[in-house]
């Protein structure tokens, strides 16, 4: 059973703070240093000083960042920078944004969901964690005790809609609004309505979610609550740990996209076009597409139009050429993958990196080592090319919608990667207490 509660969260007062986009940040996992000095400077009360404080002349351990952002937390609090909801609310939370020139708006709630681990109930994961994250992330949530950003999940498409209910109660209402970094405007409305609350609830009720990003804070605060639990410190059933902050969003919300994750390989040795037509060919039809950046923007081109999962492009960066392969044998990946479901083996991202990468090019290429770089524009891979920061770059389709429920409901893990939900959600408009 899915348990979406509304809740008291804690916001930036707007009279303190003057534009909200000064104070606003995206998710920790995406900001780079040069952003990290920029969201400092924007505002001495940017929220990237609690996601994501930096390291300081004189630190002894990265405990000095945790303690420093829980008592910037607990200063904004004291002084009104940050004030509570007077009632619990669900927060409706719209994202417009603009992609291969066309506008965008995507449409979800902001509400807590009761925890659980993954595996046991309704709540399902699609993508692999890694354990430096969850314990850099555990010890930031011991020092705060705030969910400080919200986890994306996603739910079916239903009968009744919960969004269509939120988006009639806020109509004629002023949303609280910012624009990130990206020109992505971010806009959120609180709404404290329990007959309008309790609909969404019911709505929800018993329906499976699916975690579409934030993967690593998701089990961060199960372990919080598991450790909480450990110590004798979770009073009851009914205590905010027990809980997380989550948007939520329909599977058919025509704002929801998902786009792809390329791949720069390097790790290989110098691979021409011929002699990876020799080591594909067994398993693929192959197509020369052209050189360079015309290349690769044919390749792309021809994938988007085909929109299955089993074609690729690939560019060598030796030679500056390009080719496009379309799966013709997947035989290997019943061996190699026996352990997975028809349904991952026929991901693309899987069949890129264990037939492809593994099996045929680990297999027939010596001292091959491929690691890959993962970027999202075409840009960066046609630059990747010519500078030849890389010796193979690899065009993949994303994966569907359809394919993170499927995967995920047969409680698999995606290879890394494997999605790409874009616009990142904005950490700051919102914090749940778990206190």
């Amino acid at each position: 059973m899915a348990e979406v509660q509304p809740f008291r969260g804690w916001r930036y007062d707007i009279a303190q703070v003057g534009n909200l986009s000064d104070v606003m940040a995206p998710p920790y996992d995406v900001i780079d240093p040069e952003q990290q000095l920029d969201l400092y400077q924007s505002h001495p009360c940017n929220v990237v000083r609690l996601i994501l404080n930096r390291k300081e002349p004189g630190d002894k351990n990265a405990d000095e960042r945790y303690g420093r952002a829980a008592n910037f937390l607990k200063h904004w609090q004291r002084e009104g920078i940050l004030i509570r909801e007077r009632n619990d609310a669900l927060y409706v939370y719209h994202q417009e944004f603009h992609w291969d020139d066309t506008l965008h708006v995507r449409k979800g709630f902001l509400g807590r969901l009761r925890l659980e681990e993954f595996g046991t109930g309704t709540v399902f994961a699609h993508e692999q964690t890694m354990a430096g994250p969850k314990s850099d992330r555990l010890a930031l949530t011991k020092s705060c005790k705030m969910n400080l950003s919200a986890i994306f999940g996603l739910y079916p498409n239903l009968e009744s809609s919960a969004q269509t209910v939120l988006e009639e109660a806020i109509i004629g209402q002023t949303a609280l609004e910012a624009t990130d970094q990206l020109g992505v405007v971010h806009r959120m409305w609180p709404v404290t309505n329990h007959v309008v609350n309790n609909q969404v609830r019911n709505v929800l009720k018993e329906q499976p979610i699916f975690i579409a990003d934030g993967h690593h804070r998701y089990e961060t605060a199960v372990d919080y609550r598991n450790w909480l639990r450990s110590q004798g410190k979770l009073a009851n059933a009914s205590a905010a740990a027990n809980f997380v902050m989550m948007m939520f969003v329909e599977m058919n919300d025509p704002g929801l996209a998902i786009l792809p994750t390329h791949r720069l390989v390097s790790g290989l040795p110098e691979l021409t076009s011929d002699k990876l037509n020799r080591i594909l060919s067994p398993h693929f039809q192959i197509d020369p597409v052209g050189e360079g950046e015309d290349g690769a923007r044919k390749a792309w081109e021809m994938i988007q139009l085909d929109g299955r999962q089993h074609v690729f492009g690939f560019g060598t960066a030796k030679d500056s050429r390009w080719l496009l392969a379309r799966l013709i044998d997947a035989g290997p990946m019943e061996t190699i993958a026996a352990d997975q479901s028809d349904e991952w083996r026929s991901l693309g991202v899987s069949l890129l990196h264990k037939l492809v990468l593994e099996h045929l090019i680990g297999g027939q290429v010596p001292d091959a080592e491929p690691v890959c770089q993962y970027v999202h524009l075409m840009d960066e891979v046609v630059s990747a090319q010519l500078e030849r920061s890389c010796q193979l770059a690899c065009l993949v389709a994303p994966a569907g919608i359809e394919d993170v429920q499927q995967v995920a409901s047969n409680l698999e893990k995606m290879p890394p990667k494997s999605t790409f939900f874009y616009p990142k959600l904005l950490s700051g408009l919102v914090f749940h207490a778990l206190q």
